[in-house]
């Protein structure tokens, strides 16, 4: 039997997962790490310790799984994008990685937007707007603050194609991780020039682009003479591996952040700058990327600091115990601002309709609710598009609560799916080498390797949930515009 194992490079942890040809995974590997936050709107960390977590959590994986070395096929390699390593002339790290949560480069990326204007930048990169956690603002703040450290930098890498690296002992990037560099134009799916000559760097100080799903070389450590393969970001894998391959099928993730992928088998824009534009796993593909800041992290910081020492399971019993609505109350979950489908940096959370009757049991129950809310927002946008949702496949953690899922499934009015694999995004990454190593098609490999373990149907309570979205919607409409410096 053949095994495909799979390496997500996550923002605080990395996860390796082992799967035979039939998706069954195997054995699993988890290993964390600290984000370093010396000051305020700085984040880093060193690269060698992405290089020991994967190590680490790969390890684990083969041990759990209890599978030889021999038996792996391939490694598919995905994960965060944006985080920026710079690496010297013999392939050491100059600095510790500048993490994409890091804002450093503010000005920066203010500098870089009025040079060549915002829509340039939307065309060429798909990216509504001009950030400071993009890596072309980050190279232009080291150009100016440490020349020394800009100068001697032989390459410029994200923590993906720093593992593969350090696996293969060759360079590669994927161009499905490259869209939110602001030095990748995706519609040439090639670096942009012009970025590039603005910033002083050579397309020599950048990795090698490669496709979704090709080889990148042969690993030299660990798994030696294991094939391996550079994969898109990871909600595009986590997408895949969820078996999103069918018309009107997209993946949300509700877990710290809510995500959402929706596919497009050309190239697609969001004109109303609502989503950012990634490419996708099918060749001239793309994907929409809605998301939030806060989701999952806002029950977990009603647990730690209202629940009273309740855990999330007893969160989940109390909320079952409350009539959908709420009683009423009504939450906006901006707690760290709104990105899509409406954006305001400065927003933040409300509560709305609060009585001496509501109690935890009707904040937690509406915390799950509001986050439906947004997904609905987000998905009733995707349809001015002309994307065609009529199915969701639920990741995350919240995708282990019952009462969550039906509350989506209401929401929506749309039916809500669980895979059988609660890694999805490593099951997406493995699903990309098999397909590498020439042992089956992508169409093969979901229908072999994804398998739905229940699905959620809309229940009694899609009518009263309708008014209460509205509601929501008012409420945003109303109240988002007062959140912002000229209001504060």
């Amino acid at each position: 039997m053949n095994f495909y194992l799979g390496l997500d490079m996550g923002t605080t942890a990395v996860k390796a997962a082992v799967f035979d040809g039939s998706g069954t995974m195997a054995g699993v590997g988890l290993t964390e790490y600290a984000l370093e936050t010396p000051a305020p709107g700085i984040v880093e960390l060193d690269p060698e310790v992405y290089w020991n977590a994967a190590k680490s959590a790969i390890g684990k994986a083969m041990r759990n799984a209890g599978v030889p070395a021999g038996k792996i096929r391939s490694v598919g390699i995905t994960g965060q994008a944006e985080t920026l390593i710079m690496i010297d002339a013999d392939g050491r790290p100059l600095r510790k990685a500048v993490v994409w949560l890091d804002n450093r480069a503010g000005e920066e990326a203010k500098e870089l937007e009025s040079r060549f204007g915002r829509e340039t930048l939307f065309r060429m990169s798909g990216q509504t707007e001009m950030l400071p956690c993009w890596p072309a603002a980050k190279i232009l703040w080291y150009r100016k603050h440490q020349p020394q450290l800009f100068a001697g930098t032989a390459k410029y890498l994200m923590v993906e194609d720093f593992i593969c690296f350090r696996l293969t002992g060759k360079f590669s990037a994927c161009t499905g991780l490259m869209a939110s560099s602001l030095y990748f134009d995706i519609r040439q799916r090639k670096y942009d020039r012009k970025m590039l000559e603005v910033l002083s760097v050579s397309e020599d100080q950048l990795p090698p682009l490669r496709e979704p799903g090709e080889f990148a070389g042969t690993a030299e450590e660990l798994l030696p003479g294991c094939p391996v393969t550079i994969c898109p970001i990871d909600h595009v894998c986590g997408n895949l591996g969820s078996g999103c391959t069918g018309e009107g099928m997209i993946s949300e993730t509700t877990g710290c952040t809510l995500a959402v992928c929706a596919a497009f088998p050309q190239l697609v824009y969001d004109t109303g700058r609502r989503f950012g534009t990634y490419l996708g796993s099918a060749p001239g593909s793309s994907v929409l990327l809605p998301w939030a800041p806060t989701a999952g992290m806002l029950l977990k910081h009603f647990r730690d600091e209202f629940a009273g020492g309740m855990d999330f399971r007893a969160l989940d019993a109390a909320a079952a115990k409350v009539p959908p609505g709420s009683g009423g109350l009504i939450l906006l979950p901006h707690c760290a601002g709104a990105v899509s489908p409406d954006c305001n940096p400065h927003a933040r959370g409300v509560a709305w309709g609060i009585t001496l009757a509501h109690g935890r049991k009707h904040f937690a129950r509406a915390i799950m609710e509001s986050v439906a809310y947004l997904l609905r927002d987000n998905i009733e946008a995707l349809r001015t598009m002309g994307c065609p949702v009529r199915e969701i496949r639920s990741l995350g953690g919240a995708s282990k609560s019952l009462l969550w899922l039906q509350i989506k499934a209401d929401v929506l009015n749309l039916p809500v799916s669980v895979t059988a694999c609660e890694e999805a995004t490593a099951l997406g990454a493995a699903i990309f080498g098999a397909v590498a190593c020439g042992d089956c098609s992508v169409a093969a490999a979901v229908k072999n390797m994804v398998k739905v373990a229940f699905r959620v149907e809309p229940g009694g309570n899609a009518g009263s949930y309708q008014k209460a979205f509205e509601k929501y919607r008012q409420l945003n409409q109303i109240l988002l515009p007062t959140f912002g410096e000229k209001n504060d």
